[in-house]
């Protein structure tokens, strides 16, 4: 695999919200490091709650020399906010941005005055002209809130051709979902690179959570085994690490331009699943 064509391998981490999750978060940070990844991503809290842990939890990647990419999402947000947001970002020189709608906090209903990530690519576009470069989400299995497959590729489209320079999918469990979108997006007309979104499987019940909530398929078969494990965590994580590794491997193979790892700031899933794949 090492010789095969150039991919790009990154980690994302959430801003801790406890200096214990820090330390803990430095930690992984360091073990995941040595496996040089192109860049660590760091999100972005529902409306923007984690605003200065993300920028704070982004310097400290890039005083360790690495290469590091904030979320910035735009909903309950004004353009104002933005603007701040991404000028403090190009004032410590980062050229990396992944922009999202993002989800409203709970209990507000006002979405802010960029409705749609394509809204805030084209933004930061008219903002910092090509300064950034700017990921947007995919979504293999449609975005929960498309009505139809349609309508959900037009979205993308649009995010495209507002600025972005590339995607990361949203987690997904059957590698043909993902081909067949990325096949789907090329006849379209979408030529960036579309990064396969991956999620290592540690906890049935938060997965289970997870996937409800954003739409990403569990297979029958794979729901089915999990639940069958029951309380046995060792088997599910030893089934995880299977079902993964093949997943990264199946991607990888068939020609996926990297792989993005989903880590929840936890490092020992993503090693041992890379060091299966041989990278």
């Amino acid at each position: 695999m090492a010789n095969g064509p150039h991919r790009d391998f990154s980690f994302e981490f959430f801003p801790p919200k406890t200096p214990e999750g820090m330390e803990k978060l430095r930690a992984t940070r360091k073990q995941l490091a040595q496996l040089k990844p192109t860049f660590f991503s760091v999100t972005y809290g529902a409306g923007g709650s984690t605003r200065e842990g993300t920028l704070a939890t982004v310097l400290e990647i890039i005083a360790d020399g690495h290469a590091a990419a904030p979320h910035v999402s735009c909903v309950a947000s004004t353009r104002d906010n933005i603007r701040e947001v991404i000028r403090r970002y190009k004032e410590h020189g980062i050229r990396h941005i992944v922009a999202l709608r993002g989800d409203l906090p709970s209990g507000l209903a006002v979405a802010g005055e960029l409705r749609y990530a394509s809204d805030l690519v084209r933004f930061i576009r008219e903002e910092t002209g090509d300064w950034f470069r700017v990921e947007v989400a995919a979504y293999p299995e449609y975005h929960p809130q498309a009505r139809k497959p349609e309508q959900d590729l037009a979205a993308f489209k649009t995010k495209i051709e507002a600025g972005a320079n590339g995607a990361i999918t949203q987690y997904f469990y059957n590698p043909d979902a993902y081909f067949h979108f990325v096949d789907s997006a090329r006849a379209a007309g979408i030529e960036v690179p579309i990064v396969p979104g991956i999620m290592p499987i540690n906890n049935f019940s938060q997965l289970a959570r997870f996937s409800d909530a954003c739409g990403a398929e569990i297979t029958r078969w794979m729901r089915l085994k999990l639940e069958g494990y029951g309380d046995d965590t060792a088997s599910i994580k030893a089934f995880g690490l299977d079902v993964v590794t093949e997943l990264c491997d199946r991607l990888l193979t068939g020609g996926a331009p990297g792989l993005h790892f989903y880590t929840l700031n936890q490092a020992g899933p993503t090693s041992t699943i890379w060091q299966r794949l041989g990278l």
